[in-house]
């Protein structure tokens, strides 16, 4: 019988996939001018800090809520990347160390 993984190393995977999807849908952001400028204003995070807060948890989870509270934009980028809305919403409730129900939008399950 193979071994099964480890809750810690499945926890770290499921963390890094999370990460990579906010990674992505940071690049996704960034490609177009408008949406860009449109995540600076918003966030009030400047430009130059982008690259030192990229990796952070909490950016990344920030990153994500910033495109789940666009539904065009949510349901643009998961097109583009063949993913499920609502792994987006998972990864950000990953990142943002959610349990359960807290800051999910009215609708939304999982």
């Amino acid at each position: 019988m193979p071994d099964r993984p480890r809750p810690a190393s499945d926890a770290r995977q499921r963390q890094g996939a999370a990460k990579q999807l906010a990674i992505a849908a940071l690049i996704f952001i960034a490609a177009e001018h408008n949406r860009f400028a449109r995540f600076v204003d918003l966030s009030g995070i400047t430009v130059e800090s982008i690259r030192a807060f990229a990796h952070e948890p909490d950016f990344l989870a920030g990153v994500l809520d910033h495109l789940v509270s666009d539904e065009v934009l949510l349901l643009t980028f998961a097109a583009e990347n063949e993913i499920d809305p609502h792994d987006v919403l998972a990864a950000r409730d990953l990142l943002a160390g959610a349990h359960g129900e807290r800051n999910r939008p009215q609708g939304a399950s999982g």
